[in-house]
């Protein structure tokens, strides 16, 4: 009985998540009819493609506690797969963005077979050293990459010869992948596999006890967290028209990091705050460029401190304080249900 009820108030929360994506993505289509100009618009591209990029980072972050910071080099090799692949071989850009995402998620599980059984900072530098080599060839290839000068030429994509080269044009593809990449990240949290993810973050030894197999996990989710970054980066790429190894640095992968936590580590929604973040205050200090490392450090200090939840958690306790109590759900026992890592899907992080 008590686990019916268990089911039943999990399901209730996914239901409400699902209704919560599916009215903001409704927001956010009207988005190119009321933006009134290209630059704002470009913005709104930008969000989507850093909402992949931030949820993928989460994903192995936030499920299985793994601090990667190789992943605005995974950003990059997409980007450079799916261009190189366009401007010298002529492959089209949608064969080159699948191109991407499989050959960044299969570079990464070889990565993760070597990397994944460090733990701390010592799995942490392990992805900043793979991080340093791909930063190093991206400037090194010049016959493929165009060295320090970046990749000019890349193609945008084109749909029943219709070119995808306007953000207008662009910003329908952005929106349909960030909603399916946010649909099935909220699929995967509450199924089994994501709750063995959820079991390895809280506890590795407790996981392994209730046998999962905790190396395996960890492969997959890392191999699949590239595999979005990606994607992100291939996207970047044929709508910037252009790639450039500065981009890509070891400043983005903290950067990164950094967006995750003020979003919310293990949030389900953080991914949203964090690319809200990226995408916009960049663009308000770009007349004080020095001062951006700065506003982000100081941010990351301020939630360290005061909101070690993030943002997310931040926006859960207001919506909580506007909502009327409710009464408890009890078991034929009259035991309280244990909290399930649904509660994730709220706002919070999930612990």
């Amino acid at each position: 009985m008590g686990s019916t009820a268990s089911s039943q108030t999990l399901g209730g929360r996914l239901g409400r998540s699902r209704r919560a994506l599916v009215i903001i993505w409704a927001l956010t289509l009207v988005w190119p009819f009321v933006a009134p100009n290209d630059y704002l618009l470009s913005l709104g591209v930008y969000f989507f493609i850093h909402l992949v990029l931030i949820a993928s980072l989460n994903l192995i972050m936030g499920w299985t506690g793994q601090v990667s910071l190789a992943h605005a080099a995974f950003y990059g090799l997409g980007a450079y797969v799916s261009g190189v692949l366009n401007t010298r071989w002529g492959v089209s850009p949608w064969l080159g963005t699948v191109a991407a995402t499989l050959g960044v998620a299969a570079v990464a599980a070889l990565i993760g077979l070597a990397t994944l059984r460090l733990r701390g900072p010592y799995l942490s530098m392990g992805t900043l050293g793979f991080s340093g080599i791909l930063s190093v060839l991206f400037v090194e290839l010049v016959p493929l990459t165009g060295g320090p000068n970046g990749l000019a030429g890349i193609a945008p994509y084109s749909l029943f010869g219709f070119e995808l080269d306007t953000p207008g044009r662009f910003y329908g593809l952005a929106w349909g992948v960030g909603a399916a990449v946010m649909w099935l990240l909220l699929n995967l949290l509450c199924s089994v596999p994501g709750r063995a993810l959820r079991a390895i973050e809280g506890s590795e030894i407790g996981a392994n006890t209730l046998g999962v197999d905790t190396f395996r996990y960890k492969v997959v989710a890392f191999s699949l967290s590239a595999g979005m970054a990606g994607l992100a980066g291939a996207m970047y790429a044929h709508f910037n028209l252009f790639a450039s190894p500065e981009t890509f640095g070891f400043f983005a992968s903290v950067l990164l990091v950094v967006m995750v936590a003020l979003g919310g580590i293990g949030s389900y929604w953080g991914p949203m705050y964090g690319a809200a973040i990226l995408t916009v205050v960049p663009e308000l200090l770009r007349r004080f460029q020095d001062l951006e490392l700065l506003v982000f450090g100081a941010c990351m200090i301020v939630v360290l401190l005061y909101i070690p939840g993030g943002i997310a958690a931040l926006a859960a306790r207001l919506l909580s304080r506007s909502r009327p109590p409710a009464a408890p759900v009890r078991s034929s026992k009259e035991g309280r249900l244990p909290a399930s890592s649904m509660e994730a899907t709220d706002g919070t992080a999930g612990r």
